[in-house]
């Protein structure tokens, strides 16, 4: 059963930076897919980030250009820097693993919040 813990959320003004990390444990092959998801009061949860086992890697329009996804397979671990935070980027930010056959059309099209492994998730807060 593939377990997965983020870390590094806090509190930031805007413009400031930080470093989400999601650690993966208790499985033998590395997820095809590896994400990040986020979930604001009162909106639904939206796709932020995605990287594959092939290192290609999508994002959501409004991050491109300040967000960055990487992932560790040695350290079996995901992170996502996040530089330039705006108020808006104020979530839950979640990361999630899944079969997929690109990240692209997972991050886009066939992510579903029932499906897949799941982290508890971490808050982030962007003051003005």
């Amino acid at each position: 059963q593939l377990r997965l813990t983020e870390s590094g959320g806090g509190s930031v003004q805007a413009g400031g930076s930080l470093r989400l990390s999601c650690a993966a444990s208790g499985y033998t092959d590395s997820p095809h897919c590896m994400g990040w998801f986020r979930q604001a009061p009162g909106q639904e949860r939206e796709g932020v980030s995605a990287i594959d086992t092939d290192g290609d890697t999508s994002y959501v329009d409004s991050v491109k250009g300040r967000f960055t996804i990487s992932r560790d397979n040695a350290e079996n671990t995901l992170y996502l820097q996040m530089d330039n935070l705006k108020p808006e980027d104020t979530a839950i930010y979640s990361c999630a693993a899944d079969l997929c056959s690109s990240s692209e059309i997972w991050l886009q099209y066939t992510w579903r919040p029932e499906v897949g492994f799941w982290g508890q998730g971490t808050q982030v807060t962007v003051s003005s």
